[in-house]
C-alpha cells in the first residue's frame, strides 16, 4: 500500500531569526564576586591593577563592555572578574568603577568644556614648583589650589631647587591660605615629605623640569623616574608621559603625573572654591543670589567683606585666587 503524501503549509517552516531580531535579555550578571583593586597605571586601553592595594598583587585588565566608555583613570577603586592571577598573558577584565571620593580635574584652558580627571581618590595634592630655573609662577600655584580646593584634596607646596634661590617671598604669598609649605630640593632632607605621605595617597604636579621626578625617585628608590633638563628658554621638557601610582616604602601611594603645560579651569565656580573653607562657605551663604564674591565694585553686598580678623584675611587670599580664574591670564 502506496503511504499517503503529507501536504505542508507554512506552519511547518522554521524560521531562524536574524541577529538584530534575537530578543536580548536586560538582565545583566551582578559580579559579586569581583575583587577589589585599586588602578595605577593606564596605557593604551589596558589597566594595572593591584588587588586590594596590594602591590605585591598586580593584575593587568582591560574595560568589560558593559561599562562602555566610562572613564577609569590611575586612582580609581574597581571591581575586576576573570584571570586574577596576575600571571604573564592574564588578562582580567574591569567590570565596576566605585564611587570617587576626591577627583582632581583640568581642562585645557578656561574655555575648553571638556573635562579631563587626571587622579581619582587622592587625599593630597603636592604642588612641586622650583625656586629657580624656571623661575616660579604664582598663577599655577594658584590654579593647583583651586583644583584641589574643589576636588576635595588638601594641598601642599613643595619648593625645590632653594640651593639656586632661598627666596621665601613665594610661599609667603600664600600664608593666609593656612597651607603647609615644604622643602623638596636635593639638598634638602627628604624625611618631613615622607612623613606628609605615609598611608596616604598623594598626587604631584608640577610644570616640567622643575625637579618632580627627582623627588619621586628620592621618595620611592625603586621608581627610577626618567630625569630630564631645563631648555634654553625656561621650561623643562616632558620626563614623565603616564600618571603613574607608586607604593611609598612606608605605606601608601605617590602618583607622579605628566608635566603640566596648561591648567584650565572652565569647570570651577567660585561657590566650589568657597566651600572649600567652612568659616567663609557659612558666611556665603548670607550673599545675594549670583554674588561672585569678589567684593566691590563687582559684588558690593558680599557678606564677606564683613568678616574680621583671620577670616578677613582668608578671604583677600580667596579673592586672589577667584580673580586668577576670572581673568584668564597667562601664567
Amino acid at each position: 500500500m502506496t503511504p499517503r503524501r503529507r501536504e505542508y503549509d507554512e506552519s511547518d517552516v522554521r524560521v531562524r531569526p536574524g541577529r538584530a531580531s534575537r530578543p536580548r535579555t536586560k538582565t545583566r550578571p551582578t559580579h559579586d564576586d569581583a575583587e577589589s583593586a585599586m588602578v595605577v597605571a593606564v596605557d593604551r586601553g589596558r589597566w594595572g591593577c593591584v588587588l586590594g592595594g596590594d602591590p605585591e598583587r598586580p593584575v593587568v585588565t582591560m574595560r568589560a563592555r558593559e561599562l562602555g566608555r566610562t572613564p577609569i583613570v590611575v586612582g580609581d577603586n574597581v571591581g575586576i572578574v576573570g584571570d586574577t592571577s596576575g600571571k604573564p598573558d592574564t588578562l582580567a577584565r574591569i567590570v565596576r568603577v566605585e564611587e570617587r571620593t576626591t577627583v582632581l580635574r583640568r581642562t585645557a584652558d578656561d574655555t575648553d568644556p571638556f573635562e579631563r580627571i587626571v587622579v581619582a581618590n587622592a587625599s593630597q595634592l603636592l604642588i612641586v614648583v622650583a625656586l629657580a630655573d624656571p623661575p616660579p609662577r604664582s598663577g599655577f600655584v594658584e590654579r593647583a589650589l583651586i583644583a584641589a580646593y574643589a576636588g576635595g584634596l588638601e594641598p601642599i607646596l613643595c619648593l625645590t631647587k632653594s640651593d639656586l634661590n632661598t627666596e621665601t617671598a613665594f610661599a609667603s604669598s600664600f600664608a593666609d591660605l593656612d597651607l603647609r609649605v615644604v622643602l623638596g630640593g636635593s639638598s634638602e632632607p627628604v624625611e618631613e615629605i615622607e612623613e606628609l605621605l605615609a598611608t596616604e595617597v598623594t598626587a604631584l604636579i608640577g610644570h616640567s623640569g622643575v625637579g618632580k621626578s627627582t623627588l619621586v625617585n628620592r621618595l620611592v628608590p625603586d621608581a627610577f623616574r626618567a630625569v630630564g633638563v631645563v631648555s634654553g628658554v625656561g621650561k623643562g621638557r616632558h620626563t614623565s608621559t603616564q600618571s603613574v601610582a607608586l607604593p611609598l616604602p612606608s605605606g601608601g601611594w605617590v602618583v607622579d603625573t605628566p608635566g603640566i603645560r596648561s591648567f584650565g579651569l572652565a569647570h570651577i565656580s567660585p561657590p566650589d572654591v568657597i566651600a572649600a573653607f567652612a568659616d567663609l562657605a557659612a558666611a556665603a551663604e548670607d550673599c545675594p543670589r549670583g554674588c561672585t564674591h569678589l567684593g566691590p565694585p563687582a559684588d558690593p553686598e558680599c557678606v564677606l567683606d564683613d568678616l574680621e580678623g583671620k577670616s578677613a584675611r582668608r578671604v583677600g587670599a580667596v579673592r586672589l585666587l577667584l580673580e586668577a580664574v576670572r581673568s584668564n591670564e597667562t601664567w
